[in-house]
């Protein structure tokens, strides 16, 4: 590994490549673009006859200098057959238990130690900062420098009573946080007692129950009746975003899942398109059948594929904005409605005018399984009886006359 040519990288490449693959800066540490765009430093190594690899951070909180100097200490630790993944696991479990070896640790110094040693499991970067920003906002000027053995049911009272009616989302949010941290703080050993941020029998008898915290807001969606006449006027729509907004209406998918698709994603010979499993939100990989309109629309669109997106955006190097579906229901003049409630005009509609079982229709919306009994014996996705529905769902969107004969009655 020693004799290998280091460095091979510069910073202006780092900060241009946007091609989805492995970048080799030498001694073992890579550059990585995942199909998402995700960038990301790993280092790989050899120990033992078995390859590894760890993964040293974003590029967005690790430079290409940062990402030198802990490649360049990982390769000591291979060099005196240290495993360098178990000697950082390792470090990060001490620092959790060291944070104050006389028990004086402090909330805000848990919340740190908890969200380093959460955010691995945190897939979405905006969930991190949520985290961090909710408790800095609302927690810490009451408990951020309050040992966290001290912390009393007092104190948690004057951190929710302010928003527990104005914004009650918000303190559902950081009641649920600051409980799960006082809970590993008991854990490790830095208090006792019951926790003060437990809700049932303890807050619920101090803080009034808040009708917007029972309430779900649903995303507002067209209803199905109206669908056929809004795919015709949006087929008449010249721009890039109605093509991308058909094609997610079509195969009832999530916004970022159509936006980040690549050209190698769809065979249309099968007529399936196959989304890796770190663009959906289950996290699983998603086969979805495409009916007729969605190869017609997929194969008009492989020729204009750039940056390796096969709906580029304006940006070099991005796939079309997230607000580009949004926008084009404002200029449609649809305010009342949002990109994602497609998905439940199109669960609506199985429900309601086909016989198809409910199970296939949350297999199409990639829904989670709720019981780990059912999720346990269901392992197949079912694929070509999905297909057969969304081909009904395809030639339901394309009833043109159908669909403009029923707005015009309800004119």
């Amino acid at each position: 590994m020693a004799g290998r040519q280091l460095h091979r990288l510069s910073a202006p490449r780092v900060a241009k490549e946007v091609t989805p693959g492995h970048y080799a800066d030498g001694g073992g540490l890579y550059m990585q673009i995942a199909d998402s765009g995700a960038r990301s430093w790993v280092f790989r190594f050899k120990l033992n006859g078995r390859m590894r690899e760890m993964g040293l951070g974003p590029l967005s909180r690790v430079s290409l200098g940062e990402a030198r100097k802990l490649a360049a200490g990982y390769r000591d630790m291979v060099r005196d057959l240290i495993d360098p993944i178990l000697a950082r696991r390792e470090q990060q479990r001490r620092q959790l238990l060291d944070i104050s070896p006389d028990n004086n640790v402090t909330f805000r110094e848990a919340t740190e130690a908890f969200i380093r040693a959460h955010e691995p499991q945190w897939r979405n970067r905006k969930h991190v900062q949520q985290w961090g920003n909710t408790l800095k906002t609302y927690a810490y000027p009451v408990i951020g420098d309050v040992r966290v053995r001290d912390i009393d049911t007092a104190m948690i009272v004057r951190i929710l009573q302010p928003i527990w009616t104005k914004k009650a989302e918000t303190a559902r949010r950081v009641r649920g946080r600051i409980k799960a941290i006082l809970d590993a703080e008991t854990v490790l050993g830095h208090r006792v007692g019951s926790n003060p941020a437990r809700y049932v029998d303890h807050l619920q008898l101090v803080l009034p129950r808040s009708k917007k915290r029972s309430q779900v807001n649903h995303h507002p969606a067209l209803p199905w009746e109206e669908l056929p006449a809004f795919i015709s006027e949006v087929e008449q729509r010249p721009r890039r975003a109605a093509r991308v907004l058909h094609l997610l209406i079509l195969t009832a998918t999530r916004t970022n899942e159509v936006r980040f698709a690549r050209p190698e994603e769809f065979d249309l010979a099968a007529r399936t398109w196959s989304i890796p499993g770190d663009r959906t939100k289950s996290g699983r990989p998603l086969r979805v059948p495409l009916c007729d309109r969605a190869v017609e629309i997929v194969r008009s669109a492989l020729p204009k594929a750039k940056y390796g997106y096969l709906f580029p955006g304006c940006k070099e190097g991005r796939p079309l904005s997230n607000m580009a579906m949004l926008t084009l229901l404002r200029r449609m003049s649809r305010h009342g409605i949002t990109v994602h409630g497609f998905r439940s005009t199109f669960r609506d509609w199985v429900a309601e005018c086909t016989d198809y079982p409910d199970s296939l229709a949350e297999e199409a919306l990639a829904h989670v399984i709720a019981s780990q009994t059912v999720a346990a014996y269901r392992r197949r996705d079912q694929l070509e009886r999905r297909r057969l529905m969304m081909e009904d769902w395809g030639r339901y969107c394309g009833e043109k006359k159908e669909g403009a004969a029923m707005m015009a009655s309800a004119a």
